[in-house]
């Protein structure tokens, strides 16, 4: 999970973790085909687009999405594809819940990992010069 990976120019470690909420906190996710149609698409972008799912948790109320991704990918990229593809995929099989033309609120929440600390990467770079 944490080793690093490597492209033919650039080596690196961008672990994700980003949290998403349905609008309006509607009552959507218990819904095992609604689980299925966002598992099953998750693993399809990640093949699609090279990244790779570390963890999945669909809870009652958001999800949790832990995952590995290439440097071309922003964060902000990387939540565009998946929301709006699963969005899309939900609103097509329930038509419902396609509200103001989302299934998904604009907003989510996104933090990296990795297998340093902040204070270990400033400490480096603090003694390049010595």
């Amino acid at each position: 999970m944490n080793t690093y990976k490597s492209t033919r120019h650039a080596k690196f470690l961008l672990n994700y973790h980003f949290v998403w909420i349905p609008k309006y906190r509607k009552d959507i996710l218990d819904n095992k085909e609604i689980k299925n149609i966002i598992i099953n698409t998750i693993d399809e972008l990640a093949i699609e687009h090279s990244f790779e799912v570390l963890s999945i948790e669909i809870m009652s109320e958001h999800i949790h999405l832990f995952l590995s991704a290439l440097p071309r990918y922003s964060p902000s990229k990387l939540m565009n594809i998946i929301k709006g593809t699963t969005g899309r995929r939900i609103s097509k099989q329930f038509p419902e819940l396609n509200i103001k033309g989302s299934v998904w609120t604009r907003a989510y929440f996104v933090a990296t990992a990795g297998n340093v600390s902040s204070e270990a990467i400033q400490h480096y770079i603090e003694k390049q010069g010595d």
